[in-house]
């Protein structure tokens, strides 16, 4: 039996949770940093893929709400309350079952993947569909958790961002140093802003070896950082960076100057061009978003930006099965033909 106890007991004096009767987990964290066989040769980079689709709900989302929904315990907290894309509903619920709390949840209608919208239903939480995009949710997610005791789990809570740094740590721990660049899709900011403050955090602790330059990845529908200016109906495939003005704006325009990295925003065509190759390439399937890390990398490299050889970390931030809709739409039809060996043979041109 692993002796693995989740993401807060392993980083216990990086997160500030005080009571650990508090704590509730799924045992999420401990993701594989996986070593690329084929985009790393084929753009010549040591390349790996930190395949954060492997958390308990599917998503990074679970780093973050571990700590939040934790810390609303140990509040006495008995509601919480989020905004979502997706991911996040997904993952709030599921915690809030863990932990027995009521969970409400805000969605923009017709515009979050049936996976995600399915494991919040599954889990309990009671969802409300606005018509209206992410950004009219989180502001009505946050009106309302300042009228009621019930605790906000959006990245604006600051524990999110401490469960959610916790990757940064974990890649340093595989490598043994952090790597050169740290590739990362960002729709509300908050993870790229986490992952900076856990490799400041572990180089200030470990002295390990520099701090990466980030390299963050919007879609062109939905990229206001990139772009500068609020996207007011911000529109991608990628549904789980399908938001127009940032909570995290701010802190994570510091991040990449700090790091001395850079922003940048690819088409839906050159996502699923990524997306594909994560697929059919590497064996990893994960959503769309995910694949923006690897698409903007591909675009630096090509541009120049990556160079030759370099050490570099993509996090894949959502398991594929998050939005099957796009994997059944990109696949095809499946090959139908009768029950016999020889027209299975012709079938499959053996």
């Amino acid at each position: 039996m692993s002796n693995y106890l989740g993401l807060i007991r392993r980083y216990w004096d990086f997160i500030p949770i005080e009571d650990e009767n508090s704590i509730c987990t799924l045992l999420e964290g401990n993701t594989p940093l996986i070593s690329s066989t084929y985009l790393g040769p084929w753009l010549g980079l040591r390349l790996y893929l930190k395949y954060e689709g492997l958390n308990p709900t599917g998503s990074f989302k679970d780093r973050g709400m571990t700590v939040a929904v934790s810390k609303a315990i140990e509040e006495g907290a008995r509601a919480i309350m989020c905004a979502s894309t997706g991911n996040t509903s997904a993952s709030a619920a599921a915690y809030a079952a863990k932990g027995g709390l009521n969970c409400y949840i805000l969605v923009p209608e017709g515009k979050i993947a049936r996976g995600k919208l399915a494991q919040a239903m599954v889990h309990g939480a009671k969802v409300v569909a606005i018509k209206g995009n992410f950004d009219d949710a989180l502001r009505i997610v946050r009106e309302i958790t300042t009228k009621f005791s019930i605790k906000l789990v959006n990245s604006l809570n600051p524990f999110r961002l401490e469960g959610q740094k916790t990757a940064s740590f974990e890649i340093c721990d595989q490598l043994g140093r952090a790597p050169e660049y740290l590739c990362i899709p960002v729709g509300n900011a908050g993870n790229i802003t986490a992952y900076w403050m856990g490799f400041s955090e572990y180089h200030e602790r470990h002295k390990i070896d520099s701090r990466p330059r980030l390299l963050g990845i919007q879609a062109e529908g939905a990229a206001p950082i990139v772009r500068g200016e609020i996207v007011e109906n911000p529109e991608t495939i990628a549904t789980a960076i399908r938001i127009g003005n940032p909570a995290r704006w701010k802190e994570a325009l510091k991040a990449v100057e700090e790091s001395e990295g850079h922003m940048e925003m690819v088409s839906d065509k050159e996502i699923i061009q990524a997306y594909q190759l994560l697929a059919q390439k590497e064996g990893l399937f994960v959503e769309p978003a995910s694949a923006a890390s690897v698409a903007g990398l591909i675009k630096m490299v090509r541009t120049g930006w990556v160079e030759k050889g370099a050490l570099v970390v993509c996090v894949l931030t959502g398991h594929g099965l998050k939005d099957p809709d796009v994997a059944l739409d990109l696949s095809g039809l499946i090959t139908e033909c009768g029950p016999t060996v020889e027209q299975v043979i012709e079938k499959l041109g053996l």
